[in-house]
């Protein structure tokens, strides 16, 4: 397996891990590999498939002239996207890597391809050099999911520099991740560990794990009190804050029931998620449009669980999460645009399953018990976005998922690992069902929900 756990677990903003944060790194790496632009006197992009066809309702158009200014998902301070962008729209000039003025208007300079596909995956973008000789540079990027993308005719790979030297637990499926784990002994997040520190020692392991934990922890927390009303105009109206102040008032302890915590676990799933369709800071894990499951099970675990050791089992939790992640990014796909919404909310409720068995100190193959089972009961699930935005049905399909990745773990506890479907014919029936799956269901918003429910207050409708 040619991935980390930072490959999967990645900072960035919203709405979108395909549709923001890899067009915004794909923009930026084609000019870099363009070398000296002092002779630039234009650039294009042009976008196809899903990403013309949701790409304004995912802020595809605004993520690739931020990458053409040189902006990084992780590095970019959300509440300067605005202003960023007003300054290339007044003065119909952008600089090219924030070192090259050019000459650059958005409406026309990038280019919307609704009715054309590129061969190699949904998400295509081809970006163009205008060169004062007459003559361009030009070159085709895929965004493939969780933020990964690759050239045309390139292998898809992980983000990260390979490793050094072998790993000692290679994987590319779970039944040899299990059979490493019978003959070493050692558990899966362990063995997680082990090969992380091919690159890095454990101070950096930890210390990373930690601020993914971190970004992620003050996400729910700033969307547990922000109100208002969400970008895009469907007139969604934030619930997270309202929902959560309610439930804080709630001053009859008495009549509490046992529901509540879950409640709860809903309420930090769509805290995230608000926070991501206002194009906040997040974490994709394994994507944007399914950021909010990994944190919420993770604050549920913290909090109302009881552990001994938060931060060992946070680490581990993220670990064997990151695992499950490898296996579906690999034999199957992440992208919504790809497989539909089972590849996204489905792939994070098998991660978050599997973290939570794993931090509460279940054995390998409960773990795998519980990927499977979050994986199995969401085949088949679409994505067919409203008005192409991340909000309807996404940001409550998150609170679902979360809430699925529970009854996940506590089935698999309660078990003793054997059941019928391994993790890996789940994942391979994911990948056949997303294919035998009409594009219309996937990230198109042509079909589903996305053309059956009225939505006179957005333009695009």
């Amino acid at each position: 397996m040619d991935m980390s756990v930072f490959d999967l677990f990645k900072i960035g903003i919203g709405p979108s891990s395909s549709h923001t944060v890899g067009p915004m790194v794909a923009a930026r790496r084609f000019l870099i590999e363009c070398g000296p632009l002092d002779k630039a006197v234009g650039v294009e992009a042009a976008l196809y498939g899903s990403l013309a066809l949701t790409g304004v309702g995912h802020a595809t158009d605004k993520a690739v002239i931020l990458g053409l200014m040189g902006e990084t998902p992780q590095d970019i301070d959300p509440d300067s996207v605005d202003d960023k962008l007003a300054v290339v729209e007044l003065d119909g000039k952008i600089r090219l890597l924030g070192t090259h003025e050019v000459p650059f208007v958005p409406r026309t300079d990038v280019v919307l391809h609704k009715r054309e596909t590129l061969p190699e995956h949904p998400n295509g973008m081809r970006f163009t050099l205008k060169l004062a000789n007459g003559t361009s540079m030009s070159r085709v990027f895929y965004s493939v999911g969780g933020g990964f993308i690759h050239a045309e005719g390139e292998a898809e790979g992980r983000a990260a520099a390979p490793a050094a030297k072998p790993l000692p637990y290679p994987f590319d499926t779970m039944e040899q991740l299990l059979a490493h784990g019978k003959e070493s002994g050692l558990s899966i997040p362990d063995m997680l560990r082990a090969n992380e520190r091919v690159n890095l020692s454990d101070e950096e392991l930890n210390a990373g794990i930690d601020k993914i934990w971190h970004v992620m922890r003050d996400c729910i927390a700033h969307g547990l009190v922000t109100g208002g009303q969400l970008p895009g105009g469907l007139n969604v109206k934030r619930r997270a804050a309202t929902l959560w102040k309610q439930s804080a008032e709630s001053v009859d302890r008495a009549n509490d029931l046992p529901h509540d915590a879950l409640h709860h676990v809903s309420l930090y799933a769509m805290a995230v998620n608000e926070e991501n369709a206002a194009g906040g800071r997040v974490v994709t894990a394994p994507t944007n449009g399914a950021a909010g499951i990994i944190p919420a099970v993770l604050r549920y675990y913290a909090e109302d669980c009881r552990p001994t050791d938060a931060v060992k089992g946070i680490r581990d939790f993220m670990l064997t999460s990151a695992a499950i992640g490898m296996l579906c990014k690999k034999n199957a796909s992440i992208s919504g645009a790809e497989v539909g919404c089972q590849g996204e909310v489905g792939v994070a409720c098998a991660m978050a399953a599997a973290g939570l068995v794993a931090a509460l100190g279940g054995t390998n193959e409960q773990i795998e018990n519980a990927a499977e089972i979050g994986i199995e009961h969401h085949l088949g699930m679409t994505c067919d976005p409203i008005g192409g935005l991340v909000q309807i049905p996404c940001i409550e399909r998150n609170g679902m998922g979360a809430i699925k990745a529970i009854t996940a773990a506590s089935l698999a506890l309660k078990g003793d690992g054997t059941h019928f479907v391994s993790l890996d014919s789940v994942i391979e029936t994911m990948r056949q069902t997303g294919a035998d799956m009409q594009d219309k269901y996937k990230e198109t918003s042509l079909g589903g929900l996305a053309i059956h429910v009225v939505t006179v207050n957005h333009p695009a409708c």
